[in-house]
């Protein structure tokens, strides 16, 4: 536990049965009242921004979160099964967890998971994955040569685009931060 002064940008808290990361936090004072701690908090599990104000010196629950590194095995119903590559034991991801992460999941992808107890309130994919091209789109002819490219469908069903002389059964280097092609391996 600590005091309301010390919570600082990027800490994790709970409050009322929720965990926050504070986004910025400010003591303000003001010549007619008594001097406040105001914090833009997120929560970890909606991604709601809420901002809440506590007196100097109120006690403020800190939370230390884990880290697990996981390694994809395959969709169950609408969740996600995973293996703790840690302990070897199974752990199942809400879907609302993973959200569009899903379209770069394929077995033996390993993610790094941020938790709190059992708990599970993000997960992280490697910045970089090699997937393989299973089917291209036609190009646009009208479209200035100078920036030609075709939709491709990936062996994880997402879709990106790449340049014309990318094939059908080709493995590309995708950044999955920005959802982008980077090249041809």
């Amino acid at each position: 536990m600590i005091n309301s002064s010390q919570v600082t940008s990027g800490m994790v808290i709970s409050l009322n049965d929720r965990i926050y990361r504070v986004e910025s936090a400010l003591k303000v004072t003001v010549a007619t009242s008594n001097p406040f701690i105001k914090v833009k908090l997120k929560d970890l599990i909606t991604g709601e921004i809420l901002e809440k104000n506590f007196k100097v010196g109120q006690p403020v629950v800190e939370v230390v979160l884990t880290e697990l590194k996981l390694e994809f095995l395959y969709l169950e119903g609408k969740d996600y099964l995973f293996l703790d590559v840690g302990n070897l034991e199974q752990v199942l991801v809400p879907d609302s967890i993973i959200g569009d992460r899903a379209n770069y999941l394929k077995e033996g992808i390993e993610v790094r998971a941020m938790c709190y107890g059992p708990s599970i309130f993000s997960v992280e994919l490697p910045q970089f994955l090699e997937l393989m091209v299973v089917k291209t789109g036609v190009s646009d002819p009208a479209s200035p040569l100078s920036n030609v490219t075709k939709v491709a469908v990936l062996e994880t069903g997402a879709k990106v685009d790449v340049p014309l002389f990318v094939e059908n059964g080709d493995i590309i280097k995708i950044d999955t931060h920005i959802n982008e092609y980077i090249q041809r391996v």
